[in-house]
């Protein structure tokens, strides 16, 4: 099954290079560009944003450690370090340079394939979880961290960042009451101190929002003498 993945390639020798893309092709994934110098590799990473590299450490122009490193500092793509060098060392500072990766030379093309796929099935996980995780939910509400966005009844609503975050507070801990102090601690990231007056502000200022009536609300209730808490109503 062909996939819309992108992998770039970083090899002098063309061989291999030819040998990786048939494999790649054969498993599916069509979207193979290649480069066989690091200024060459760095120049398609920039302009074609691949999903995954595969880079030699020995390039004609420089060292493929180099190259991780100039990647690490703008992307967190996938790099597997295919290598002549078979010592630990090597290995260890592949690793410790940012590599997620590192088969030696000679290699088997299947391996190769499968340690890509699964490299990239890993990726997408990740990026699955961290979409779930910044998507919070309850009754009519929903809020996207991502978007700095909420909706009710799948209107969106304005809020300003400390609302936004009071909001995610309480859509994590729904029907559960949060005292002021740890409503300011997380949302401020300072200590309360006493800053009652703000957090009542913002709330006020929250229930203009979320609410129909905000004198009388439905969801975000006072608890006298404990904090607040956000009423959603199970199914």
């Amino acid at each position: 099954m062909a996939t819309n993945n992108k992998i770039l390639i970083i090899d002098d020798e063309e061989d291999i290079l030819r040998l990786i893309k048939t494999v790649l092709n054969k498993e599916g994934i069509e979207n193979v560009i290649t480069a066989t110098t690091s200024k060459e590799g760095l120049e398609l990473f920039q302009n074609n944003n691949p999903d995954l590299v595969i880079l030699d450490i020995m390039l004609p122009d420089g060292e493929g450690y180099d190259v991780c490193k100039q990647i690490r500092n703008i992307s967190k793509v996938p790099i597997l370090f295919l290598s002549a060098k078979t010592e630990e060392i090597d290995k260890i500072l592949g690793f410790a340079i940012g590599g997620d990766d590192y088969i030696t030379k000679p290699f088997s093309p299947k391996e190769l394939a499968y340690r890509v796929k699964a490299h990239l099935r890993r990726t997408e996980y990740m990026k699955s979880e961290a979409i779930v995780e910044r998507t919070f939910k309850a009754g009519p509400f929903e809020l996207n961290e991502e978007k700095a966005e909420l909706k009710k009844n799948g209107q969106v609503i304005e809020l300003k960042p400390k609302e936004l975050g009071l909001m995610k507070v309480f859509l994590q801990n729904k029907n559960k009451v949060i005292s002021k102090e740890q409503l300011y601690d997380t949302v401020w990231g300072e200590d309360f101190f006493g800053m009652d007056n703000t957090v009542m502000v913002h709330i006020r200022r929250l229930r203009e929002k979320i609410e129909e009536q905000p004198s009388h609300p439905l969801f975000l209730m006072t608890v006298k003498g404990l904090g607040y808490k956000l009423v959603i109503e199970e199914a």
